[in-house]
């Protein structure tokens, strides 16, 4: 079937991208207000989007009645936030984190998260979680109905349990266990099911070669 997303609703182009693009990764994002109130919320419109510079990127929607999220204000307001990733162990605390609660709510608190102090920015990492990149806005592009966010990131932990060897930032990534969203409203999934394929030989044009034989 074919769906024109320019005559589509909101509501519905929502659907076909969540249930068609997965799984998702979770940004497990950690910021403070401009009073010092923490926050912590999760958003799977997210992923990595270069190295020179370490960008990431993160969609976040408006609340259902329109207000920007505490989340993305926050941002907007310091410049500052941290994404954490979401191992499985974490899931239910993460899940917890997703109520919309109002803005002087600490749902770090709420879901009875320990945090680590970040290093270069101000808002904190989250303990379980076994890797998290602390970021600088660089770029906030906005909607009437959301934020996209692309942040540089600026300094990274990584769990010693998780790394085989340091000196060559060889990271056991499967022992991360990391999960990712798929689709509908609770559907998760994990990382422990891979394949591998070896990557294609380099192109070599058939003519060149004909040619080098002549």
């Amino acid at each position: 079937m074919e769906f024109d997303f320019e005559t589509l609703a909101a509501d519905d182009r929502y659907k076909l991208l969540t249930s068609t693009i997965v799984p998702r990764p979770i940004a497990w994002v950690s910021t403070l207000s401009k009073n010092g109130v923490r926050n912590a919320a999760p958003f799977s419109f997210f992923n990595a989007m270069g190295k020179a510079p370490a960008l990431v990127a993160i969609g976040i929607m408006a609340n259902s009645d329109g207000r920007m999220k505490d989340t993305a204000r926050n941002i907007l307001d310091t410049g500052e936030f941290v994404v954490n990733l979401v191992p499985r162990l974490a899931a239910e605390a993460m899940n917890l984190t997703s109520v919309d609660a109002p803005a002087d709510v600490d749902e770090l608190t709420l879901a009875k998260l320990d945090t680590r102090p970040s290093l270069k920015v101000r808002p904190a990492r989250i303990a379980i979680s076994p890797v998290a990149f602390e970021c600088r806005l660089h770029t906030p592009i906005q909607f009437p109905s959301q934020l996209l966010v692309i942040g540089e990131v600026v300094q990274a932990h990584v769990d010693d349990s998780v790394m085989l060897d340091a000196s060559r930032l060889y990271v056991d990534t499967p022992a991360i266990y990391l999960i990712g969203r798929m689709h509908g409203r609770g559907i998760y999934a994990t990382t422990d099911s891979t394949f591998e394929m070896p990557r294609p030989a380099p192109f070599v044009d058939p003519l060149e070669t004909e040619k080098a034989r002549e």
